[in-house]
């Protein structure tokens, strides 16, 4: 075998389709693309949701729910993760810029302490929210759970 008699797998190439290139081609005339309309012009694109005319999906359906503009969204921490950080990096005290520095929450996220997991370091944390069963846990080992 040598460089000179190289070529692709049969079947895994296609003719490419020359589109718009006369009568000889087969695919002359109006291009493939039918006989007049929008869709046969050029710099013709389709509305996002069009569907011929008909009324759209997101039209026949109706309006539901709403969306509570005074939501805070919580970005939830859990014991576990806080033990691993107090084994690695020696903490005593956790408060959110300590999380934000460690990649575990961004600066702009309200931080809520959740109780999955098993504490067994004594901690001050300091943290937008808690659940119940987090306060419990950080309490009964001596530490602090304090609310920002």
């Amino acid at each position: 075998m040598d460089l000179s008699n190289l070529k692709p797998a049969a079947g895994s190439t296609k003719k490419v389709k020359r589109i718009g290139r006369g009568q000889g081609s087969g695919k002359g005339g109006t291009s493939t693309r039918g006989n007049k309309g929008a869709q046969a012009r050029s710099g013709y694109s389709r509305k996002i949701g069009f569907e011929g005319g008909q009324m759209p999906i997101y039209r026949r359906l109706p309006k539901s729910g709403f969306k509570n503009i005074n939501r805070k969204e919580f970005h939830g921490i859990n014991l576990d993760t806080l033990q691993k950080l107090a084994e690695s990096k020696g903490f005593t005290a956790i408060d959110v810029n300590i999380l934000i520095e460690n990649g575990l929450v961004s600066k702009n996220d309200h931080v809520k302490i959740l109780g999955r997991g098993k504490l067994t370091a004594k901690l001050e944390v300091n943290a937008h929210s808690f659940s119940k069963s987090a306060i419990i846990a950080i309490e009964s080992n001596g530490g602090v759970a304090t609310k920002i």
